[in-house]
């Protein structure tokens, strides 16, 4: 199994979970983070870390994102980076944190 980004990190981007992984599991894009699951040992500690809670472990998933599953594998495959240090949120985090349905939002 694996942990997933949700759609609530898209527009947000709290890093506070990548420094709590242990096997920098965590791939950067422009808005987004993601969560390699060949990589991912399903050790959970990113979850408490993430202030939008917007990570899941793959059973945990809601119904509504499910389709994020995929959508973190084919992330990585694009060859974001690997992120493991804090950088600050979003300047407009703040605004976006508590909005739905934010998958139009995600910058590729």
């Amino acid at each position: 199994m694996t942990h997933v980004v949700s759609e609530a990190c898209i527009r947000c981007k709290y890093t506070d979970c990548v420094e709590v992984c242990p096997v920098d599991c965590f791939h950067e894009g422009a808005n987004f983070l993601t969560i390699d699951p060949d990589e991912c040992i399903d050790c959970a500690v990113c979850i408490p870390e993430c202030p939008v809670n917007a990570i899941f472990a793959e059973e945990d998933l809601p119904k509504d994102q499910r389709h994020m599953l995929a959508l973190n594998a084919e992330l990585v495959q694009l060859g974001w980076p690997v992120i493991s240090r804090r950088k600050d949120a979003l300047p407009d985090a703040e605004d976006w944190k508590d909005k739905a349905g934010k998958l139009a939002e995600l910058a590729r």
